[in-house]
């Protein structure tokens, strides 16, 4: 199960009008059970709608569609935008979602951007229960968000009596906004049961001027460590993957997604090697008719057709075969 935060750069209707990025947008989702989009500014939310649409009607995305879950508009000023998750059914379920309130006594309005909570059961993972908290630091403030984050994960921790807690987002944590001195005031970064899953010195960033890590992924504690896949925690740098330019790249954001797989279960894992199994089978059974090796012209698919069903053992080979053909 691979996890995505993606700082989209401004996705509204002026982006999502661009076929060519859109289509980009369509490979770079698909690669992900759960993503998580920070900068939509889509008012109406017309474009994201037409966006999912188009989503999922695209390859295997047709069997294993994503739903669709948006914050509030969110900013003190008159920008506004929204933390937006998309998520594969077949393999999680939205239990809750919370729009932190960010009314703590004597520190309201810490956050540019509340942070959007979203709580999931996992299918087929071997953490069942997860927490993702979804960042947007305001540049300037980054210090003081990323320190208040300790205290959303305190009243998450409570109201949802769990510690399968992963913080992940831009958190504009590097450069000239968050120093190595600052970090060290950073209560997410100083307590050792906070695990910081992409290094400072991995690049997050389009631009080739700069090398920032401004996008992370946090867990809490080692059993949330254990569940994640070794070394899988790192960008995703979709303009080398698809030899894009630089400028087609920004066209798509000046971020790359930051990426994270967990574990599969053990049922999961034993089905998967169950089908891989079948599958082998039904392909030794297919060799066993000299006939279907034949080129597939309809008069070999009819002959092929008629000794499955001779012996019904073999029925499951019209389908191999007409699979093979597409």
């Amino acid at each position: 199960m691979k996890i995505a935060s993606f700082n989209i750069r401004r996705m509204g209707p002026s982006k999502l009008s661009n076929k060519n990025i859109v289509n980009y947008l369509i490979k770079i989702f698909s690669r992900y059970s759960i993503i998580v989009l920070l900068e939509v500014v889509d008012k109406s939310g017309k474009a994201i709608d037409k966006f999912l649409q188009e989503l999922n009607s695209t390859g295997a995305n047709k069997k294993r569609p994503f739903s669709m879950v948006g914050s509030s508009r969110l900013g003190r000023t008159l920008y506004k935008e929204q933390f937006v998750c998309f998520y594969r059914e077949d393999e999680a379920k939205l239990v809750d979602t919370y729009q932190y309130e960010d009314n703590q006594v004597g520190d309201e309005d810490a956050f540019s951007r509340e942070p959007f909570i979203l709580r999931f059961s996992c299918k087929h993972t071997e953490l069942k229960d997860l927490v993702l908290i979804p960042v947007h630091t305001k540049p300037k403030d980054s210090q003081k968000e990323l320190d208040e984050l300790y205290d959303v994960f305190l009243h998450v921790k409570d109201k949802w009596e769990t510690d399968n807690v992963m913080i992940l987002g831009d958190f504009n944590a590097d450069g000239a906004y968050v120093s190595k001195k600052k970090m060290k005031a950073i209560r997410i970064r100083t307590d050792p049961d906070f695990h910081w899953l992409i290094g400072d010195d991995v690049d997050t960033t389009v631009i080739q001027s700069n090398d920032h890590t401004y996008d992370r992924i946090v867990v809490y504690k080692d059993d949330m460590l254990k569940a994640v896949v070794p070394k899988s925690a790192k960008p995703f740098n979709f303009q080398q993957a698809y030899k894009l330019s630089e400028e087609m790249a920004l066209e798509i954001s000046d971020h790359y997604p930051v990426e994270v797989s967990l574990k599969k279960s053990s049922a999961a894992k034993t089905s998967g090697k169950a089908k891989t199994k079948a599958q082998k089978q039904g392909l030794k059974k297919v060799k066993k008719y000299p006939m279907c090796k034949m080129k597939y012209t309809a008069v070999s698919l009819m002959l092929c057709a008629y000794f499955s069903v001779r012996d019904s053992g073999y029925l499951v080979q019209i389908d191999g075969i007409m699979d093979s053909i597409k």
